[in-house]
Protein backbone atom coordinates (compact mmCIF):
# COMPACT_ATOMS: atom_id res chain seq x y z
CA UNK A 1 0.00 0.00 0.00
CA UNK A 2 1.25 3.39 -0.83
CA UNK A 3 0.07 6.13 0.48
CA UNK A 4 1.42 10.14 -0.24
CA UNK A 5 1.35 12.98 2.39
CA UNK A 6 1.26 16.83 1.12
CA UNK A 7 2.24 19.92 2.66
CA UNK A 8 3.33 23.34 2.64
CA UNK A 9 0.15 25.11 1.57
CA UNK A 10 -1.32 28.02 3.37
CA UNK A 11 -2.15 31.79 3.10
CA UNK A 12 0.65 33.93 1.22
CA UNK A 13 1.18 37.65 0.44
CA UNK A 14 1.20 38.28 -3.58
CA UNK A 15 4.57 38.26 -4.36
CA UNK A 16 5.48 35.74 -2.26
CA UNK A 17 6.66 32.00 -1.96
CA UNK A 18 5.56 28.65 -0.75
CA UNK A 19 7.06 24.92 -1.20
CA UNK A 20 4.68 22.50 -1.41
CA UNK A 21 5.76 18.59 -0.38
CA UNK A 22 4.73 14.99 -1.03
CA UNK A 23 6.37 12.35 0.10
CA UNK A 24 5.46 8.96 -0.13
CA UNK A 25 5.38 5.84 2.42
CA UNK A 26 4.68 2.52 1.70
CA UNK A 27 6.22 -0.52 -0.24
CA UNK A 28 7.45 -0.05 -3.90
CA UNK A 29 10.47 -0.20 -5.93
CA UNK A 30 10.75 3.59 -7.20
CA UNK A 31 9.13 6.83 -8.04
CA UNK A 32 9.52 7.35 -11.95
CA UNK A 33 7.94 10.29 -12.03
CA UNK A 34 6.32 13.17 -10.22
CA UNK A 35 3.43 15.51 -11.28
CA UNK A 36 1.59 18.54 -9.57
CA UNK A 37 -1.79 19.93 -10.98
CA UNK A 38 -4.11 22.08 -8.94
CA UNK A 39 -7.39 23.07 -9.04
CA UNK A 40 -9.26 26.46 -8.52
CA UNK A 41 -13.05 27.15 -7.69
CA UNK A 42 -14.97 26.35 -10.50
CA UNK A 43 -12.39 25.33 -12.89
CA UNK A 44 -11.14 21.88 -13.98
CA UNK A 45 -7.53 19.97 -12.78
CA UNK A 46 -4.64 21.26 -14.69
CA UNK A 47 -1.51 20.08 -14.75
CA UNK A 48 1.15 22.48 -13.54
CA UNK A 49 4.63 20.91 -13.14
CA UNK A 50 6.11 17.32 -14.17
CA UNK A 51 9.63 15.83 -13.51
CA UNK A 52 10.16 12.55 -15.06
CA UNK A 53 12.70 9.67 -14.00
CA UNK A 54 15.46 11.13 -16.21
CA UNK A 55 14.58 14.51 -14.53
CA UNK A 56 13.09 16.20 -17.52
CA UNK A 57 10.71 18.80 -16.46
CA UNK A 58 7.91 20.52 -18.45
CA UNK A 59 5.71 23.47 -17.07
CA UNK A 60 2.55 24.96 -17.72
CA UNK A 61 3.37 28.51 -19.57
CA UNK A 62 1.66 30.23 -16.88
CA UNK A 63 4.08 29.14 -14.37
CA UNK A 64 6.98 29.06 -15.82
CA UNK A 65 10.01 31.01 -14.45
CA UNK A 66 8.45 31.25 -11.10
CA UNK A 67 7.61 27.76 -10.22
CA UNK A 68 10.38 24.85 -9.93
CA UNK A 69 9.65 21.34 -9.83
CA UNK A 70 11.53 18.25 -7.91
CA UNK A 71 12.11 14.97 -6.73
CA UNK A 72 14.41 13.19 -4.15
CA UNK A 73 14.11 9.52 -4.46
CA UNK A 74 16.53 8.43 -1.41
CA UNK A 75 13.82 10.45 0.33
CA UNK A 76 10.63 9.27 -1.73
CA UNK A 77 9.75 12.96 -2.10
CA UNK A 78 8.23 15.65 -4.82
CA UNK A 79 8.31 18.82 -4.09
CA UNK A 80 6.99 21.97 -5.85
CA UNK A 81 8.74 25.30 -5.14
CA UNK A 82 6.19 28.31 -6.35
CA UNK A 83 7.59 31.62 -6.71
CA UNK A 84 6.66 35.16 -6.96
CA UNK A 85 2.92 33.90 -6.51
CA UNK A 86 -0.18 35.62 -8.19
CA UNK A 87 -3.84 35.80 -6.76
CA UNK A 88 -4.80 33.43 -9.97
CA UNK A 89 -2.36 30.81 -8.72
CA UNK A 90 -4.85 29.95 -5.71
CA UNK A 91 -6.25 26.76 -5.82
CA UNK A 92 -5.51 23.21 -4.04
CA UNK A 93 -2.85 21.69 -5.63
CA UNK A 94 -2.41 17.67 -5.57
CA UNK A 95 0.39 15.78 -5.98
CA UNK A 96 0.52 12.54 -8.46
CA UNK A 97 3.22 10.09 -8.47
CA UNK A 98 3.81 7.36 -10.93
CA UNK A 99 5.26 4.47 -8.92
CA UNK A 100 6.79 1.22 -10.19
CA UNK A 101 5.40 -0.91 -7.54
CA UNK A 102 7.87 -3.85 -7.61
CA UNK A 103 10.58 -4.56 -9.73
CA UNK A 104 9.45 -7.00 -12.02
CA UNK A 105 6.56 -4.48 -13.17
CA UNK A 106 6.34 -3.24 -17.25
CA UNK A 107 4.35 -0.58 -15.82
CA UNK A 108 3.53 2.55 -13.13
CA UNK A 109 0.55 2.84 -11.25
CA UNK A 110 -0.91 6.50 -10.43
CA UNK A 111 -1.19 7.42 -6.97
CA UNK A 112 -2.72 11.02 -5.49
CA UNK A 113 -2.18 12.97 -2.65
CA UNK A 114 -5.04 14.53 -0.80
CA UNK A 115 -4.10 18.24 -1.73
CA UNK A 116 -3.29 20.95 0.19
CA UNK A 117 -4.78 24.40 -0.04
CA UNK A 118 -2.86 27.48 -1.44
CA UNK A 119 -4.45 30.97 -0.98
CA UNK A 120 -2.61 33.96 -2.52
CA UNK A 121 -4.42 37.47 -1.69
CA UNK A 122 -3.77 40.49 0.47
Amino acid sequence: QVQLVESGGGLVQPGGSLKLSCAASGTFFSINGVNWYRQAPGKERELVARITDSERTNYADSVKGRFTISKDNAQNMGYLQMNSLKPEDTAVYYCNLKIRLTVYDDYLDDYWGQGTRVTVSS
